[in-house]
Order: C-alpha cells, then structure tokens, then sequence
C-alpha cells in the first residue's frame, strides 16, 4: 500500500505557523536535555530525551 505524500499547505495557516517554528526550537530543546541527562539522569529527564527525540525525528521525516 503505497503512503499519500504529506502536505503541510493542506494545513490551517495557524497550525502551519505554530509547526514552523517547533520544528525551529526541537533541536535545541533537545541538546539542553540531553546536556541534562548527562549531568543529572533521572528516569523523568530520560524519558522525556526519549520523548523529544521522537517527537523531532516525526517533524524532520514529514511525518507531523
């Protein structure tokens, strides 16, 4: 079954805007956790790494 391309201008513009500009602050969000992580790691600080590398693994592949 083949997937349907992504489309992110079939998105409301406000929803397109605020996507933007989480895709901008991922990556730092998740240099300061993992700075975090490899000074203090606590299960939380860790799952949450966890988290937030999904969640910018998902933004840059088009999946969200």
């Amino acid at each position: 079954m083949k997937r349907k391309g992504y489309n992110p201008y079939l998105l409301p513009d406000w929803l397109r805007k605020t996507r933007f500009y989480c895709k901008g602050f991922i990556i730092p969000i998740c240099g300061f956790q993992l700075i975090r992580v490899l000074i203090v790691p606590t299960t939380w600080d860790f799952l949450l790494l966890v988290l937030l590398l999904l969640i910018c693994f998902l933004f840059y592949r088009d999946i969200i």
